[in-house]
């Protein structure tokens, strides 16, 4: 059965995209090793599986540690975008188990949904329009909206007030530490999802994968939340 919103506020979903919602790791990977490449440099893979989750600026000065102007770290990170988008073309980027029953029985059920990512619009645009998820999400929030990546609470805070909600009605579903501390420090309930790149994640409630959230787990956490 779908869970029935709050009889006060409803409750607010808000999602991360990449490795949360759908399998895109190894197409940025992929993006990213090609960027590296000519570069002349490898690209260790502890090293990417540090870096998801994060935006590029980041990624490229203090992971990868890529010295350089910020208009040549805006252009490599650009470059890395480009080669993505065009992997999600030709090859796509599909959900994660769990990812399209959730968004669908928490849309019918009355939740308001965000999608809170740290992905440049182009690459939203990109992956929504052929998965036809657009129509679940009230709200878009991308890092590069407002100027900050996670684990800065601004992404949060920024889609919670556009879905005209309180921190303490939203849940955050991440799959990144730095995610999940950005819902810490907005003040939200989260969910945690494993994956091989983070095989232990503090939030506060931590799941195999998104179809292993048990019915009810949204609105209890907004109950733990109200105290």
């Amino acid at each position: 059965m779908p869970q029935r919103p709050s009889t006060a506020t409803p409750g607010g979903v808000l999602w991360d995209l990449d490795g949360t919602l759908i399998d895109s790791s190894e197409l940025h990977y992929e993006a990213w090793a090609e960027v590296m490449r000519e570069l002349g440099r490898p690209l260790d893979r502890t090293a990417f599986a540090q870096s998801f989750g994060s935006r590029n600026d980041r990624i490229l000065r203090e992971l990868l540690h890529v010295s350089g102007s910020d208009a040549e770290i805006r252009r490599l990170g650009e470059r890395k975008e480009q080669i993505y988008r065009a992997h999600v073309r030709t090859r796509g980027a599909p959900l994660l188990p769990g990812a399209a029953g959730w968004l669908g029985r928490l849309k019918l059920a009355g939740w308001r949904q965000a999608l809170t990512t740290s992905a440049p619009r182009e690459n939203i645009d990109a992956t929504l329009e052929p998965l036809g998820l657009r129509h679940h999400f009230d709200v878009i929030v991308s890092a590069d909206d407002v100027g900050r990546g996670k684990p800065d609470p601004l992404v949060f805070l920024t889609a919670a007030r556009q879905l005209e909600l309180p921190p303490a009605r939203c849940v955050v579903v991440e799959d990144a530490p730095a995610g999940l501390e950005g819902a810490r420090r907005a003040g939200m309930a989260s969910i945690g999802v494993l994956s091989a790149h983070h095989a232990s994640l503090e939030a506060d409630l931590v799941v195999a994968s998104l179809d292993a959230i048990a019915p009810g787990a949204f609105e209890a956490l907004l109950t733990a939340a109200r105290g």
